[in-house]
């Protein structure tokens, strides 16, 4: 008799994206939403403009059981020693909801704004995630390393250990990767994978890397959490739906990086979108941002995000469930940020989605949708978020 293949599930998460800053902070209530909504975290991110640190702390104060996530706290900005500290705090006043997301960010805002070079990302990041680990495990801060060295010869420093004790001694730790290299980084040292444009299309090229980390580690897909960030518009037309998309995909393809160090236009050329991608760059950098955005195929949109009425998005889910996400983390977007009214009608239509696709991982003791934050550590090492493009 053949045993059917059990159906894959997924968990939701509610990605927030940069907060705009000023007065407006009409996107964080979406928090509580997804809390009541049984979505498993709410991440939000930073680059150059508001911080992440500020926003989990804001968002854990108003909520209970919703896992916070950042996504992803640069590496540049802070020393390992700084990190774990951060991370140990907000750990322990969230009651163990952190989910730790580390990044070396690219070249321009590394160089730009924090004024550390960016090379070697691989090496730094690995390092980082080992002394972030250590000191959360409250061990005296010695390394010697080829990017960090504590303490630092010659002078009055002292090995020191962290002087709180935080719920959990390893934090879940993810890496978003993009690069081969740092794919297989992911898999060997992290407990999950936050990737941008995910495409269940491709997915089988970016999990060969991922599985071949995992092996090094003696490890398989089992257990560790596949996380993509993707865009949710709602609406009877999705390719209507695909045009509030364009001004997210064009900043990313055309201007996060310079003409040759873009690792989301080299991403996208990995997808097979080479010629269109460069086309997106090329109008980005000589300042045609309609251009830019007009230029981004609607194919790639479709690919790596999900559009349109339920139904639609319910197929879609099930095709991300199939490529090997184990968890969505939804993006509502718009021009700008999008309104609370049709961002939270957008939350609950995913919630829907799911439901109809039966995707929805459910809490065994209850059969109900359950929020998924990980309150206990997972299998692995903790979860470490990078961009980290090699």
């Amino acid at each position: 008799m053949t045993v059917p293949t059990p159906r894959p599930t997924l968990r939701l998460g509610l990605n927030l994206g940069y907060w705009v800053g000023g007065n407006d902070a009409s996107s964080l209530p979406l928090a509580n939403l997804a809390e009541d909504l049984g979505y498993s975290a709410v991440w939000v991110s930073e680059a150059y403009g508001s911080d992440a640190v500020t926003l989990l702390s804001w968002i854990a104060a108003r909520t209970s059981r919703i896992d916070v996530g950042s996504a992803v706290l640069q590496i540049p900005a802070r020393s390992p020693a700084m990190t774990a500290m951060t991370a140990a705090t907000l750990d322990t006043l969230s009651g163990g909801r952190l989910r730790l997301g580390l990044g070396v960010s690219g070249p321009q805002v590394s160089e730009g704004w924090h004024g550390v070079g960016f090379g070697s990302p691989l090496g730094r990041t690995r390092e980082y995630v080992d002394l972030v680990r250590r000191a959360l495990r409250r061990e005296p801060l010695e390394y010697a390393g080829r990017h960090f060295t504590l303490p630092l010869p010659d002078g009055p420093g002292k090995a020191l250990a962290l002087t709180i004790r935080p719920p959990r001694e390893r934090i879940p730790v993810y890496l978003a990767a993009l690069g081969p290299r740092n794919l297989e980084l992911a898999g060997e040292i992290a407990d999950g994978w936050l990737p941008v444009f995910f495409s269940p299309a491709h997915a089988d090229r970016q999990l060969r890397p991922l599985k071949a980390g995992l092996a090094k580690s003696g490890r398989t897909l089992d257990g560790f959490d596949i996380a993509p960030g993707v865009p949710l518009v709602t609406g009877p037309d999705w390719r209507a739906c695909a045009r509030r998309v364009r001004g997210y995909a064009a900043l990313y393809l055309g201007g996060m990086g310079g003409r040759e160090d873009n690792h989301y236009t080299q991403l996208a050329e990995r997808m097979g979108y080479g010629a269109e991608a460069r086309a997106v760059q090329e109008r980005f950098l000589a300042g045609d941002y309609p251009g830019a955005m007009a230029a981004v195929p609607l194919e790639f949109l479709d690919a790596t995000s999900l559009l349109g009425p339920r139904e639609r998005i319910a197929e879609r889910m099930t095709a991300f469930a199939e490529a090997g996400a184990t968890t969505l983390n939804v993006m509502p977007v718009g021009p700008g940020l999008p309104g609370p009214d049709r961002a939270a009608g957008a939350l609950r239509i995913a919630v829907e989605a799911a439901e109809l696709a039966s995707l929805l991982a459910s809490d065994p003791r209850s059969g109900t949708p359950r929020p998924q934050g990980t309150h206990e550590a997972p299998h692995s090492q903790g979860e470490a978020l990078t961009h980290d493009h090699a």
